[in-house]
């Protein structure tokens, strides 16, 4: 297997502290550090976000299984409506998802 070949940077203080070279990846990832650091959540406001998670994806099936219900005895016409209004309640639910969770990252209750 060859050997990996590794390229150095100089570094301001000259060559007795190099460092490896970052990849463009590295450095996107290392400036958006910076431009916004990343949140650690604690275990309570993990449990909170995956009941949400949980909660949403309930009242989401319940109601695909609602709609779905009506359009199989729907006219053309209906089915139509009842299209808009599952994508309509579909989006509805994602935002209030995202509402929640927002608010548990930010540490209000």
């Amino acid at each position: 297997m060859p050997a990996r070949l590794q390229f150095f940077c100089r570094s301001n203080r000259g060559f007795d502290n190099m460092e490896p070279m970052k990849s463009a990846y590295e450095l996107a990832m290392s400036r958006l550090e910076k431009s916004a650091p990343t949140v650690s959540l604690t275990e309570a406001q993990k449990l909170a976000i995956s009941e949400v998670d949980s909660e949403i994806n309930a009242k989401i099936a319940e109601k695909k299984i609602f709609l779905e219900g009506q359009m199989a005895t729907a006219t053309p016409e209906e089915k139509e409506e009842i299209r808009r209004q599952l994508v309509s309640e579909l989006a509805r639910l994602e935002e209030k998802r995202e509402l929640k969770k927002e608010k548990i990252r930010s540490g209000k209750s």
